[in-house]
């Protein structure tokens, strides 16, 4: 492969709002931002993105942009370690990981697009498809609205999905454990309930709290206590029944490394923890602990690479994302039987959808 990265690397913000204020535990917000990245060499277009803030989009721009400019995008790893030299003095957590991220995908996909052949090959696909979870249950809707996605879920062919609990950074655990009983009277025979706490509960209250969900028969407790506390969380898988999970905050493979021992799946998101190089890298740690992976959101992204871990679960079908995937982009693989597939074509074999447009943000660097 002889082509060379082409100088001009385009980025673009893009603001997506939900058709209704949604809240977790800890967090409200009324739209979703996503940051593209498109890198050109030998004829061929690399996408890739990200769900953060304009902020990532500046730090694409002015810092990993440059290091690119000439280099073979064969040579993702070079590319990769330059980059990382690149931040030292901004750090590589956080919002500069979310570039990392986006930058690192891109790359990917135009490795394979100049190949000719799917990501998923590249990777070396051990199933056609993996299954997917239900995910949304945002502390503010309705029983009514809730029920709704449930249902949706259950259409699909899901046969777990995932609400949170949490409300009001755990000051309403009748109103959580209330309902994760409606949720489980919906769902029956026909799926299992996962909750997400997004961090809200004290150690103590979440292993209370975690006691209710095993006699409930919940089988995952993401999140009971922030990610930052392993600790916490070994607590807490020691007394539970329930899975205790966490990792979507995982920035590096130093951030996994620090879970290992205390959740019983590790969770990673390609948009944070160093895009499909990052996602390997940990995937490989995890693997070698015996340690399950389940790839937290963003289901269009995760789709080429997912099906090539025997040891990955499943993939989080976030409602919010799988909203806005289709009016980003064109090419999103479907979800069918309760798997999603791994896509179809060169790359990971999508393109910024003409619709995408009438999200831009203006003035954030966009194209």
């Amino acid at each position: 492969m002889t082509a060379t990265i082409d100088e001009a690397v385009r980025v673009g913000v893009y603001r997506f709002p939900t058709p209704e204020p949604e809240a977790d535990g800890t967090l409200r917000w009324e739209a979703t931002t996503a940051v593209t990245v498109e890198i050109d060499a030998g004829g061929q277009t690399g996408l890739g993105w990200t769900y953060s803030g304009g902020a990532t989009a500046a730090i694409v721009r002015e810092v990993l942009a440059p290091v690119l400019a000439g280099r073979s995008p064969s040579d993702i790893g070079d590319c990769r370690i330059r980059m990382q030299r690149a931040c030292r003095n901004l750090g590589t957590a956080a919002v500069v990981a979310h570039a990392l991220s986006a930058v690192d995908i891109a790359l990917w996909d135009l490795k394979a697009r100049l190949l000719d052949v799917p990501l998923s090959r590249l990777f070396g696909a051990v199933r056609p498809a993996t299954p997917v979870y239900g995910s949304g249950g945002f502390t503010t809707l309705t029983d009514d609205e809730l029920g709704e996605q449930i249902d949706g879920w259950l259409s699909a062919g899901c046969r777990s999905v995932k609400i949170k609990i949490g409300e009001d950074r755990g000051e309403r655990t009748d109103r959580d454990l209330e309902r994760v009983s409606f949720a489980n009277g919906l769902l029956g025979d026909r799926a299992r309930l996962m909750v997400d706490a997004n961090g809200a509960y004290s150690t103590a209250l979440a292993r209370r709290v975690g006691a209710d969900l095993d006699r409930h028969g919940v089988i995952w407790f993401e999140e009971p206590v922030t990610s930052d506390d392993p600790p916490g969380l070994a607590l807490l898988r020691a007394a539970l029944r329930c899975d205790v999970t966490a990792g979507e905050y995982v920035y590096r493979h130093y951030d996994a490394a620090a879970l290992i021992g205390s959740v019983d799946c590790l969770q990673l998101d390609v948009t944070r923890c160093g895009g499909y190089s990052g996602f390997l890298e940990c995937a490989a740690l995890a693997a070698a602990h015996g340690l399950d992976i389940s790839a937290h959101c963003a289901p269009a992204l995760h789709a080429p690479i997912v099906s090539s871990f025997a040891h990955l679960r499943h993939v989080e079908w976030f409602i919010d994302h799988s909203r806005l995937e289709p009016l980003l982009v064109d090419g999103v693989p479907g979800v069918r039987d309760g798997a999603l597939a791994t896509g179809r074509g060169a790359g990971h074999g999508m393109r910024l959808a003409d619709s995408a447009g009438k999200y831009s943000v203006e003035g954030a660097g966009h194209r």
